[in-house]
């Protein structure tokens, strides 16, 4: 079964009703964002949250020792990486690590293996023009290189058919759940959850 992450949670609340609603995995930002929150805010969340919840915390471009004190600090499971961060400093923090890449950073196959990594996270480039269909065929490509997260524009209306098209190890939403930025719709949380589960 494919698993779930709800990525930017900014509040207790949102955080359980995800957890209720049956997501595997939640997501907090600590890049400049609408999402970003601190890590005090993320350790009073996690620290109301139920076992057997994976705690993804998300970085650009952040110093080594920086990273691994706010994984410590905040009880992370997992980090999620988005900027520029090469196979050593991936290998640094394995295996508790998730690389993402938008299609134009994508690298040849052959020097992607050389990431070691827990998955890769297949995303579109922030502010373009690319429909989310656009980037499923890269991402169902790269299932051969290791286990695929996909994100980019998913909604409760496309993400069975994205399922369908790359057959992800695993799906990651924000602000295809989003009332405002920073703030979940739990009824379409639900509805994201419950379909990409069915």
């Amino acid at each position: 079964m494919v698993k779930v992450k709800i990525c930017g949670i900014t509040n207790i609340e949102d955080a359980l009703a995800a957890v209720e609603y049956g997501a595997d995995a939640l997501g907090f930002v600590f890049a400049p964002s609408p999402r970003r929150v601190t890590p005090q805010t993320v350790k009073s969340i996690v620290a109301e949250l139920p076992p057997f919840v994976t705690k993804v915390g998300v970085f650009v471009d952040r110093d080594l020792a920086e990273v691994k004190e706010t994984i410590s600090f905040c009880n992370l499971n997992l980090v999620q990486l988005h900027g520029s961060e090469g196979p050593d400093f991936c290998a640094a923090l394995f295996p508790k690590v998730i690389k993402a890449f938008v299609p134009n950073s994508l690298l040849k196959p052959e020097i992607l293996k050389r990431y070691h990594v827990a998955a890769f996270l297949i995303d579109r480039e922030k502010g373009s023009d690319t429909r989310p269909e656009q980037i499923w065929p890269i991402a169902k490509a790269l299932t051969a290189c290791g286990r695929v997260i996909l994100a980019g524009g998913l909604t409760p209306e496309n993400i069975a058919e994205a399922i369908k098209a790359v057959q992800p190890y695993a799906v990651d939403v924000s602000s295809g759940v989003e009332s405002k930025p920073g703030k979940k719709d739990h009824r379409k949380m639900k509805a994201f959850i419950q379909r990409t589960k069915r």
